[in-house]
C-alpha cells in the first residue's frame, strides 16, 4: 500500500502528491444564478399589468396605422379594412345593385373578418387578463404578423389586372387578414379604458369634440385626444395614399404599417408597470 501524500498542515494535500482534487468552476453557480435571476425578472415583468397613464399616446399612434391601411385599401381594392361604416354602406349598395361592382363582396369580406377578429381578440384579452404586459405584446405581435402575411401576398403573389374589380384570393385574403387584425386596436382601447380611442371610427369623436362644453378650456385632456385622433388618421391616410399610388403600391403601405405595429410591441414591452 502506498503512503498517503503529504499534507500542508491545513487539511489540504500538497500539489506534489499523486492525487489532485477535482477542479471546481466556482463561477458556474454564480452564472447559473444570474441567468435564473434574469429569467425570473423577465417573467415577472411580462406578468405585470401595464400602467394606463399616458397609454393613450400609443392608442393615438394606432390612428396613423388605421389611416394608412384604409387609404391604401380604398385606393387598391375599393373597400375599407378598418372603418366598417363605409363597408356597410358599400354592402347595402351591392345588395341594391349587385351587378354594378364587386366592391360589395370585398366590403362584406372585411365586415365578416373584422367581426371574427373582434371575437378573437376580446376573448384573448378577457381570458388572460386585459392589461397584462405579455397579453398586449402578443396581441400586437399577432396583428403585425397578419399584416406581414398580407403584404407578402401583395409583394410576391400573383398580380391582378384590375384589383378593384377582381375578387380572387390575392384580393380577398389580404382584405380578410388586415380586417381581422384591425379590431385588435379597438379591443386594446377597451382593455385600457380609453373607450373613445378605438382608432376605427371618427364620427363619434367629431360629435364629442364639438359638443364639449369645455372645448376651449386650457386644460382638457379629452379634448386634446379628440383633436389628435383625426389629425393622426389624416396624416396616416396621406402617407398610405402616397405609397399606394407610388411604385411601392399597397404592399408598401402594409409593410410600413407592420413596422409601426412592431414599434407598438416594443413600447408595451418597455412601458411602466402598474403600481400596487
Amino acid at each position: 500500500m502506498s503512503p498517503d501524500p503529504p499534507s500542508n498542515g491545513y487539511g489540504a494535500i500538497n500539489s506534489s502528491g499523486r492525487h489532485t482534487a477535482p477542479h471546481v468552476d466556482e463561477e458556474q453557480p454564480l452564472l447559473g444564478d444570474g441567468v435564473s435571476l434574469v429569467k425570473s425578472k423577465w417573467r415577472d415583468n411580462m406578468m405585470t399589468n401595464i400602467c394606463r397613464d399616458w397609454a393613450d399616446l400609443i392608442l393615438l399612434a394606432c390612428y396613423v396605422v388605421t389611416g394608412m391601411l384604409d387609404s391604401a385599401s380604398i385606393s387598391t381594392w375599393g373597400s375599407f379594412v378598418s372603418m366598417q361604416t363605409g363597408n356597410t354602406v358599400y354592402f347595402g349598395l351591392g345588395i341594391a345593385a349587385p351587378s354594378e361592382s364587386t366592391r360589395w363582396i370585398k366590403s362584406a369580406t372585411s365586415i365578416v373578418f373584422f367581426c371574427a377578429g373582434s371575437v378573437f381578440f376580446s376573448s384573448f384579452h378577457r381570458y388572460f387578463s386585459p392589461t397584462r404586459r405579455w397579453v398586449l405584446c402578443v396581441s400586437f405581435t399577432m396583428q403585425a404578423t397578419l399584416i406581414v402575411v398580407a403584404a407578402a401576398i401583395l409583394t410576391f403573389g400573383p398580380k391582378s389586372a384590375d384589383p378593384k374589380e377582381s375578387i380572387g384570393w390575392p384580393e380577398l385574403v389580404p382584405i380578410a387578414l388586415v380586417a381581422f387584425q384591425s379590431c385588435g386596436q379597438a379591443v386594446a382601447s377597451r382593455a385600457l379604458k380609453y373607450n373613445a380611442l378605438t382608432s376605427v371610427v371618427l364620427t363619434s369623436l367629431y360629435c364629442d369634440l364639438f359638443s364639449d362644453a369645455n372645448l376651449l378650456a386650457t386644460q382638457n385632456a379629452e379634448r386634446n385626444r379628440r383633436v389628435a385622433a383625426p389629425l393622426l388618421l389624416l396624416g396616416g391616410a396621406v402617407v398610405g395614399g402616397v405609397l399606394a399610388h407610388s411604385s411601392f403600391g399597397c404592399a408598401g403601405a402594409l409593410w410600413v404599417a407592420a413596422a409601426l405595429k412592431l414599434g407598438v410591441v416594443v413600447a408595451w414591452f418597455s412601458w411602466p408597470a402598474e403600481t400596487k
